[in-house]
């Protein structure tokens, strides 16, 4: 076979693994949003409506309590990683750490990046039997935010090392300080970061696992941060595997509302980052 054979071979299958992607990807998601939104539009009221005091049995009311808990844990755990992860990007940057301590620390960032979301809640799990505690609010956020946490400094650490060296130079011939270049140098890199930020709320909203180990599956409203609480992915994993067949149809119903939330925040990255562009060097303004 000639090289010029072969190339069209690999393009010909480069092509066939991206259409069966994208097929099964637009299935999966039709499927969803098919089901999903026919119980939306003939029940609305369920996003809003708490569950009965027998849900699991009866399927009575909706599935308010998760949309809160999702809420409160996610939000929260998103700001607790933000201001670690920007900060440890900062200090990761040749102005403040080596470079092998650097390409160490990335190491160890990405090991925690693949690891299991599962190993997170079992870990945050340990500590709550530590302590003598119970499973609540509180711990999901702290094992939410160091979920997100690898994620969004991977993100923002490579947005920081692409930032143009021009504004590092320019800050530093004016004399600012460090602290100040690293302002200049995070403004720069704005679109990498929100990416970074929007990605990491992805992430811990969709995730079920390591919620599941340390806020529970209570089917009540979250009323503090010592309460048991759920989300969004348990409760759609609860309701799917249940033989009533009124919560199959509230898991769509919510699958729908969570692929809408996701395609949202993509959206909004998408816009916030263009905002920003505009502050960065040859970005676009207007």
């Amino acid at each position: 076979m000639d090289r010029y054979a072969k190339q069209r071979l690999i393009g010909l299958l480069a092509r066939g693994a991206t259409a069966i992607v994208v097929s099964v990807m637009v299935f999966v998601v039709g499927v969803t949003i098919y089901r999903g939104a026919r119980i939306l539009l003939t029940d609305p009221s369920i996003v809003v409506t708490p569950p009965g005091s027998q849900y699991t049995l009866q399927a009575e009311g909706g599935f308010l309590h998760a949309i809160v808990g999702s809420v409160f844990i996610v939000i929260p755990a998103t700001i607790v990683s933000t201001i670690l992860a920007i900060s440890t990007a900062i200090y990761l940057q040749s102005d403040y750490s080596s470079e092998r301590f650097s390409d160490l620390a990335n190491m160890f960032l990405n090991v925690l990046w693949g690891t299991p979301p599962i190993v997170y809640g079992v870990f945050v799990l340990t500590i709550i039997f530590t302590v003598g505690a119970r499973q609540s609010l509180l711990f999901g956020i702290i094992a939410i935010a160091i979920f997100q946490y690898p994620i969004m400094t991977r993100y923002t650490d490579e947005a920081l090392r692409s930032a143009p060296d021009t504004v590092k130079e320019a800050s530093y011939g004016l004399g600012s300080t460090r602290f100040e270049t690293a302002r200049m140098t995070v403004r720069s890199a704005l679109p990498g970061v929100i990416a970074g930020v929007i990605m990491g709320f992805a992430r811990g909203i969709g995730d079920a696992a390591t919620v599941l180990f340390t806020a529970g599956r209570s089917t009540n409203m979250p009323g503090g941060p010592m309460d048991g609480a759920t989300t969004l992915p348990i409760l759609i994993y609860e309701n799917a595997t249940s033989p009533n067949d009124e919560l199959v149809a509230q898991a769509y119903a919510a699958s729908f509302l969570l692929i809408v939330v996701v395609l949202a925040l993509i959206a909004i990255s998408k816009v916030l980052a263009g905002r920003f562009a505009r502050y960065t060097p040859g970005g676009r303004h207007s």
